[in-house]
């Protein structure tokens, strides 16, 4: 569900746990409660996978809508093309050739014209580099701004790709976190992304975010798995929140 390592740092403990480097510690007995829990079952899940800025990029905009499994054959398409490793050559692909490329990943003629968008913005920027010293304020309205490409998208891209303090939000953080009663229902994008990020300290957005990754696509599907998961002990008395 790709920056010279843009990903969690394996830390010898856990930097949920109580005496953990204050950086790291949540400042939510809760939230520290069960991301020490799922730390400990999974330890560091060195997420987002891949070797450079830009594959995080092309990574977020491809795993809309589907799993990382249906990414894995376009990204590894892509890469054997050439076209991983140059943002400009990918911008000016012709559409039907990156269509057969990222066919696997899903609603392939909508990603395949994302992508090149996406793909033109980051070269004309002139890469990670250049993008990593622009204001947060003003790049992401910037990125939410480019065809196809939503808060997670934008989010994923800020946070794992160019290292900035975003908490990126997807399906399973709602479901964690609502089964767990740890936020009302119904909470939009922004409302859960500012709560979640009110509560975590910014260096560890990154590993929170992987492990309800870890935990959403392991036990906290739509019908919940709650046998063998490490914060079942974290749910209310009455069971998973529904």
């Amino acid at each position: 569900m790709i920056a010279p390592r843009v990903t969690a740092q394996a830390l010898p403990r856990s930097p949920f746990t109580a005496g953990a480097a204050p950086v790291f510690a949540p400042r939510h007995r809760r939230l520290q409660t069960l991301f020490a829990r799922l730390w400990s079952a999974w330890g560091p899940r060195d997420w987002w996978p891949g070797d450079t800025p830009f594959e995080v990029v092309v990574g977020a905009v491809l795993t809309q809508n589907t799993n990382w499994s249906n990414v894995k054959l376009a990204m590894a398409l892509l890469d054997e093309s050439g076209l991983l490793a140059d943002p400009a050559a990918l911008a000016s692909a012709r559409l039907p050739r990156l269509e057969r490329l990222v066919r696997s990943s899903g609603y392939f003629r909508q990603k395949a014209a994302r992508l090149r968008g996406v793909a033109r913005w980051y070269a004309d920027a002139g890469g990670a580099p250049a993008l990593r010293r622009r204001p947060l304020a003003k790049l992401r309205p910037e990125l939410l701004a480019l065809h196809g490409v939503g808060p997670e998208t934008a989010d994923s891209i800020l946070c794992y790709a160019l290292g900035f303090p975003v908490f990126v939000v997807d399906a399973y953080t709602w479901r964690v976190f609502e089964r767990h009663a740890l936020v009302e229902p119904g909470l939009d994008y922004e409302a859960l992304r500012a709560w979640t990020e009110a509560r975590l300290v910014p260096d560890a957005f990154n590993e929170a975010h992987a492990l309800l990754v870890a935990a959403g696509s392991r036990h906290c599907k739509p019908r919940p798995v709650c046998e063998g998961c490490p914060a079942r002990r974290c749910l209310p008395r009455n069971g998973p929140r529904t």
